[in-house]
């Protein structure tokens, strides 16, 4: 007897997707900010980066309480509160925050900036743990991946527009002298405009009458040395943050490798004992689990440290001397390479006939090239220097096509390929090496699900607890662009995008490991696997 399917609650999807066009709004927009910050406050590129520590390092530390107070109680707090709930706490935190950059601004303090913003994105984690799983719930649990997908199209739609916003807020025009003429000033009306739109938005979620509550209570199944693995990563970090401050003469290149060396050194001594005994690892003593989380750290950092680091890298003479009221065409470019990936990726969730999804995988990723064309032209910026990029779009489309819709082999592929347009870039200038390094996005684009499908298939029971320790890994977007801009100190801003090099190569031999792993358990992920950002 076949079961009806529940049909999807299109007016709460409606409202739901909303938070994540500001996930993608305001994170993309740090590409802008930071050089403008570098600039008004006089920082070094290690110092311009600690936005995105202050930004990524939230969604960490708020995952961690999450996973502690889940520990400690015996309770999953979201579970028991609903998502709905959930949603509208974190909003409120992401309120704070905004209304906290306003005097955060008037005190014209860069840390209290970094405060303000901490606090943002840690309301921005809470709103994630819960809106993907309540995205799913809104309809019939085998169509989830389409929905979650919409919710990664929009949220790519957010960091497409972002940059372009967030320069006009600031820089008010693209005419030259413009970046001289900006005040810092500005930030205040941008978020308060950010706070209104957070507050109207939880204003809908508490009174709809559409959208559901979604709370059930769940004990939690003890996890106690994935706990003290994770607990003593938080200490590890919070002690090279310290002697940062008691130890000045350290140096910040060997600071920010020290932090990498700790989490390295931490998930791979966690993969070790936890294949020996798993007995109180939870969802850690799957290995795909652990190796995920790495690639979730890896990817996450590599995918922001191209961007953060890319205005400073435009400012050069060899890379036409661009200005920050100058460069939000190509940081815009950046993010909507993620746009046309994941857009292009989500036909695969569709049942759509081989020949037409061909088509598509074409048409799609054009269209939406076309878009950031529009949308860039519309803001005033001359696209005449972006239409040769549909060169590196074609690149892209061979690569999905000898993908085969595999998470294992499309990581690998897209890693391989990656790497090779960094060290076209680390090798060129002018605008081949700018093309090279934003088809970085393109190859980035796709990787999230390949890895976050992995990295929890086979993990039953365990599923929901691995990928809320997934969700803590996007800390790698506040560890890696540091390390990166402390090289780039000491060695050049060309020169340190061989991070980026190194990072690619890591996910593509990850890719092997992965598939090593899982043959062993006797699984065969190595086909169509759907899911979504």
């Amino acid at each position: 007897m076949s079961q009806t399917k529940q049909p999807t609650n299109t007016g709460a999807l409606a409202t739901l997707v909303t938070v994540f066009f500001f996930w993608g709004f305001i994170a993309a927009s740090n590409g802008i900010f930071i050089p403008f910050c570098k600039k008004f406050f006089s920082l070094t590129q290690f110092q311009s980066q600690l936005i995105d520590t202050a930004f990524y390092g939230a969604y960490y530390i708020g995952s961690y309480l999450l996973f502690l107070s889940a520990a400690l109680t015996k309770i999953d707090i979201l579970n028991k509160i609903g998502y709905r709930k959930g949603i509208i706490a974190g909003l409120f935190i992401s309120i704070l925050g905004a209304v906290l950059m306003i005097p955060a601004v008037g005190s014209g303090s860069f840390y209290f900036i970094l405060g303000a913003l901490f606090v943002i994105a840690l309301g921005f984690s809470l709103q994630q743990t819960a809106a993907q799983p309540f995205a799913v719930s809104l309809g019939d649990p085998s169509t989830g991946s389409h929905r979650l997908n919409m919710g990664g199209s929009v949220n790519s739609f957010g960091t497409t527009v972002g940059p372009l916003i967030v320069s006009v807020a600031l820089f008010g025009s693209i005419s030259e002298g413009a970046a001289g003429n900006a005040d810092i000033g500005q930030v205040k009306v941008l978020y308060m405009i950010v706070a209104a739109v957070f507050f109207l938005a939880a204003l809908i979620f508490i009174f709809s009458r559409k959208l559901p509550d979604n709370s059930f209570e769940e004990h939690v199944e003890a996890s106690n040395k994935a706990l003290m693995s994770l607990t003593g990563l938080t200490l590890a970090l919070g002690a090279v943050v310290v002697l940062g401050q008691v130890v000045p003469e350290l140096s910040k290149l060997n600071l920010s490798t020290l932090a990498l060396i700790v989490v390295f050194l931490v998930l791979f001594a966690s993969y070790h004992f936890a294949g020996k005994q798993g007995d109180g690892w939870g969802a850690m003593k799957y290995p795909q689990l652990i190796l995920g989380m790495v690639g979730i750290f890896i990817y996450v950092g590599v995918e922001v440290t191209i961007q953060s680091n890319f205005g400073a890298l435009l400012k050069t003479s060899a890379f036409g001397a661009f200005d920050e009221s100058h460069n939000s065409h190509f940081i815009s470019l950046y993010w909507g390479s993620l746009m046309i990936g994941r857009w292009t990726a989500a036909l695969s969730v569709f049942n759509l006939k081989k020949t037409t999804k061909q088509i598509l995988t074409v048409l799609v990723p054009l269209g939406a090239f076309a878009i950031i064309l529009l949308v860039n032209a519309g803001r005033g910026n001359d696209v005449k220097d972006l239409y040769l990029y549909v060169v590196c779009i074609a690149i892209l489309i061979a690569g999905i096509f000898f993908g085969q819709d595999k998470p294992i082999k499309t990581l690998m592929t897209l890693a391989l390929l990656a790497s090779v347009s960094m060290v076209i870039g680390m090798m060129t200038t002018g605008m081949v090496a700018i093309y090279a390094f934003v088809a970085g996005g393109l190859f980035c684009s796709v990787m999230w699900p390949c890895i976050f499908s992995l990295g929890i298939a086979g993990l039953g029971k365990y599923t929901s607890e691995g990928s809320a320790f997934l969700i803590m890994m996007i800390l790698g977007g506040a560890i890696i662009p540091p390390f990166q801009g402390a090289l780039a100190d000491s060695v050049g801003i060309h020169m340190s995008y061989i991070v980026a090099v190194v990072c690619f190569l890591a996910l593509a031999g990850l890719a092997y490991q992965m598939k090593r792993v899982l043959s062993k358990q006797g699984l065969d992920f190595d086909t169509q696997i759907a899911g979504g950002h």
